[in-house]
Order: C-alpha cells, then structure tokens, then sequence
C-alpha cells in the first residue's frame, strides 16, 4: 500500500474549545495539522471516513489529505479516542515530506505460520512491546516489522528489539533491550507448583520429627546397654 492508496480530504475549521462539542455531534472529528514548523491548520474532518483512514494507515502510513484544495502528505501522529464510547475524539496529523526521513511506530508481529514450543508445553507467551519506532524515507516505511517466535520454549525465554530485522532504508530507533515478548508460567501452574512444594516441605517436616522422636525414644535403652 502506498501513501497514494490513503487519501482523505479535511475542511478547515474556526471552531474551537467548548464549541467542539457540538461539531462532534454533526459527525465531524476536530483535527490538527502540524506543518513543518509553519502555523499549524485547525481542521475537521467526517467521523465515518477519519475512522476508515485510521484503521488502514495506523501511525505508519502516509496519508494524502486535502484541505482547501491544497494536497498535504501527512502522518496520523495522535489520536484521542472517547474514554466510555472508544470513539475518536481527536486527530493530530504532521506534514511530512517524500524526500525526507521521517519517523513513525511501526507494528510488531510474529512470523505467521511459526509454531511457538512454549505454548506446546501450556506455556504463555506475553507480548510486552507492540510497536517500535522507526525512521525512514515515507515511500520505505514498513506495514509491520516480523519477528521469529520459535526460539520462545521454557519459561523466562524472550526476544528483544535486537531480534528485529530491519529492511533497507530503515532504522529501528527503539531501544535493542527492550523485550518485545517473554515466556512466563501460568497463573494456575504457579499456583499448583506453591502447592505442591508445600505439600513437600510439610511432608519432610513430618519425616524429620518422627526421625527426632525415634531419636530420642532410643536413648535410654542405648545409655543402660552402656552402663
């Protein structure tokens, strides 16, 4: 998918502040677009088609937005969403140019079709990084950058930024430490094993008090053989 199978046209707005409420309920979204340093442009765009152009752009795509007839190429920055209704409340987009470097959040994925060992052995797997940030030109800006799950087979396994492969052109600027998944015991099996090393501990602790009592039960017999 390239930034020109993304488009979306905005129309400017005056309307900020407490009044953004009732653009809201008109279907619009309230928008921004932060322009290379210039003064940023208030703008607004439909609820039904913004939401569209996020779910296929994300924060990684270009986007080709029309504002007053004039194109812009942009990335979505930020999105404040309805905390009860998970709705969009708010975009930031950033002017961004094709023959400049320029970052963005990139997904993270599991190579498809990759067994993972740990999860044959009931094993969990958690995914702890689900995106890292990248820089590159906009044309060579990635859909997802993949990662092989089939190093992840006992418990305390993980795999970090540094597993990441990066194409050409480029640059993953996320920390290399940073774990992106890690094999943990499960929550029942945590509590199974306590039990269980209870249950042992008690049982060696019934062992050594019968081992004392017979001890001590032995002694006089062992002290009048002596005399």
């Amino acid at each position: 998918m390239t930034s020109q199978d993304i488009s979306l046209e905005l129309q400017e707005r005056s309307v900020v502040r407490k009044r953004l409420a009732g653009l809201r309920q008109e279907g619009m979204v309230p928008a921004v677009l932060h322009n290379h340093g210039q003064e940023s442009i208030h703008v607004m765009g439909d609820f039904v088609a913004l939401t569209k152009v996020l779910q296929q752009a994300g924060k990684h795509h270009p986007v080709q937005l029309t504002v007053g007839g004039k194109g812009h190429l942009a990335l979505i920055k930020d999105v404040d969403f309805e905390p009860t209704k998970n709705r969009i409340r708010h975009v930031v987009f950033q002017a961004i140019r094709q023959n400049e470097t320029t970052e963005a959040e990139i997904p993270v994925v599991f190579l498809e079709g990759v067994e993972v060992p740990a999860e044959r052995k009931s094993l969990m797997v958690l995914q702890q990084l689900d995106h890292v940030l990248v820089k590159a030109l906009p044309r060579d800006l990635p859909d997802q950058l993949t990662v092989d799950p089939s190093s992840l087979a006992d418990v305390g396994d993980s795999l970090s930024v540094a597993d990441l492969v990066a194409p050409k052109g480029v640059t993953i600027l996320t920390e290399p430490e940073q774990q992106i998944a890690i094999v943990e015991m499960p929550k029942d099996q945590i509590a199974e094993a306590n039990a269980s090393a209870e249950s042992l501990a008690e049982d060696a602790g019934k062992v050594e008090v019968e081992a004392t009592e017979d001890a001590t039960d032995a002694k006089p017999e062992e002290t009048a053989k002596t005399e």
